[in-house]
């Protein structure tokens, strides 16, 4: 479905990788190998909270992703700084839909800077590429 321009494209933004199914998924094993996927994880845990629209599910998925990624010793705890882990901790009894937005910006800078060129240069990133380009090459060569 993904083409080879598409994977390409990827190397853009971030954006591009979070936003494309095939992308997001190389970029999940990417930071697995990396031991940081609970980055991608919280980022797409709070695009998904936004979108909530109960007041009763908004305060259960906020704490469900404060106790997943925001509280000390948290399964999947993210790196952020003092200040953003604290506000979270004293407005998270009262959650609004933009409780997260400082923390999942925090961790969007750091996967844009950190994470996103060493996945350009890794082997899982080439090797997508590769298999775009090889199945390209497949649809226009047919004879081959």
């Amino acid at each position: 479905r993904s083409n080879t321009g598409e994977t390409m494209a990827w190397s853009e933004s971030v954006d591009t990788v979070l936003a494309n199914k095939e992308g997001l998924a190389a970029f999940r094993t990417f930071l697995k190998s990396e031991f940081s996927e609970e980055n991608v994880e919280f980022w797409l845990a709070c695009e998904d909270f936004k979108k909530t629209k109960s007041s009763t599910k908004i305060t259960l998925k906020a704490q469900k992703i404060y106790s997943n990624f925001i509280q000390a010793d948290a399964p999947k705890e993210i790196n952020i700084d003092f200040h953003t882990k604290n506000a979270i901790s004293q407005n998270i009894s009262k959650p609004t839909l933009s409780c997260f937005d400082a923390a999942q910006s925090s961790i969007y800078c750091l996967m844009a800077k950190d994470s996103f060129p060493r996945f350009l240069r890794s082997e899982v990133y080439k090797e997508l590429v590769k298999k775009h380009q090889d199945r390209n090459q497949k649809r226009w060569l047919p004879f081959l």
